[in-house]
């Protein structure tokens, strides 16, 4: 952690717990690739183990939000503005959220994926947990930034993961309209109710990686001021 004195001078840093908001919500994501695995497969008595193993980690992460919150410093000395760690606070929750809402809806409904779609089902979960990933690469240099004062080599550093970050998220809207054209096809094989539900599924696995992207994008604001 760093020695900057305003970061300790009036209660505990926020930082480190923040930056393990951010893994938590990571992990969250993570699990979306085990559970999707389970649903190809069927498999539903590991799909809801895995699906409460998010809940749990949601739960967690909730914990850990509620615990920046009520130890964020008040003071004026903050290096940063107390608003803009907030709102990057809840911008994190958001990919924690989003992560058990996808894997509630799929297991209560007992969702299945359309055969021809599972490959590339697979690859856009793959790339939306990347993203999430690579918020908390970010993230993870955050005391970095607080040290040096947003400058130096450190900046250049994480405005080259805030820019893989966007690469990514790119990736996952080209993966998704891809995925809602192949669906496309097979409407009319499908039940509509299905089929509606497996449109919103996508949509909110192209949630995640959006949510991370704007974890990138709360980081670089820091930056800027």
């Amino acid at each position: 952690m760093p020695s900057n004195p305003f970061l300790t001078l009036f209660g505990r840093s926020p930082i480190g717990p923040m930056q393990q908001h951010i893994a938590k919500a990571h992990e969250c994501a993570a699990q979306l690739t085990p559970f999707i695995d389970a649903v190809i497969a069927g498999d539903w008595v590991e799909a809801e183990k895995v699906q409460q193993h998010i809940c749990v980690l949601e739960r967690e992460a909730d914990k850990l939000k509620k615990d920046v919150r009520v130890h964020l410093p008040k003071s004026l000395f903050l290096p940063v503005p107390r608003t803009d760690l907030l709102e990057l606070l809840s911008v994190q929750d958001k990919v924690a959220n989003r992560a058990k809402d996808i894997a509630g809806l799929m297991l209560g409904r007992q969702m299945q994926i359309p055969t021809p779609l599972q490959p590339a089902f697979k690859s856009f979960v793959k790339r939306s947990v990347d993203a999430a990933a690579q918020a908390l690469r970010a993230m993870n240099e955050l005391d970095e930034l607080l040290e040096t004062g947003f400058s130096g080599r450190e900046v250049t550093l994480v405005e080259r993961m805030i820019d893989e970050l966007d690469a990514i998220e790119h990736d996952t809207d080209n993966l998704q309209i891809k995925l809602r054209a192949e669906l496309f096809k097979l409407e009319k094989e499908w039940p509509p109710v299905d089929v509606m539900f497996l449109y919103q599924i996508i949509e909110w696995i192209g949630d995640v990686a959006d949510r991370a992207q704007r974890v990138g994008n709360r980081l670089e604001l820091l930056m800027a001021r």
